[in-house]
């Protein structure tokens, strides 16, 4: 977990791992977290606390949001619906999302309305934001 504004960045992502910046109760990087888990991707979690953020994670993401992904090619991917995309297409297996267009957009649909949803309803209790 992160110690606040003034603490250390963590080290280099270790090979075969992938690192997820998160806050543990926040919906979108929840959503980023069950896919890491559908899949089986080995990786790493590390909490940002959004109240007293570190200065080393607008390097991760210039909004200072979560979830982050980190791969250790120093790749770094933000944005939940974006995150989930490409766990789903970057790591072979179980796919989560369907191959047919229309089911894949109406899934799409789905998750937006959802979102909009868990925005308007609990992210102002949470202090978790997102673009999206």
């Amino acid at each position: 977990r992160s110690g606040g504004s003034r603490s250390a960045a963590p080290g280099p992502v270790p090979e075969g791992v992938i690192r997820l910046y998160s806050m543990r109760f926040c919906p979108f990087a929840q959503r980023t977290r069950l896919v890491l888990r559908a899949k089986g991707i080995s990786h790493e979690v590390i909490n940002i606390n959004l109240k007293n953020k570190p200065d080393w994670f607008f390097e991760k993401n210039p909004f200072g949001l979560v979830p982050v992904l980190e791969t250790s090619k120093g790749q770094l991917i933000y944005e939940s619906p974006i995150t989930c995309e490409y766990l789903d297409d970057a790591f072979p297996g179980r796919k989560l999302m369907p191959s047919d267009p229309y089911e894949r957009a109406f899934q799409k649909m789905l998750l937006e309305h959802f979102s909009k949803v868990l925005y308007d309803q609990s992210l102002h209790v949470l202090g978790c934001m997102s673009l999206s």
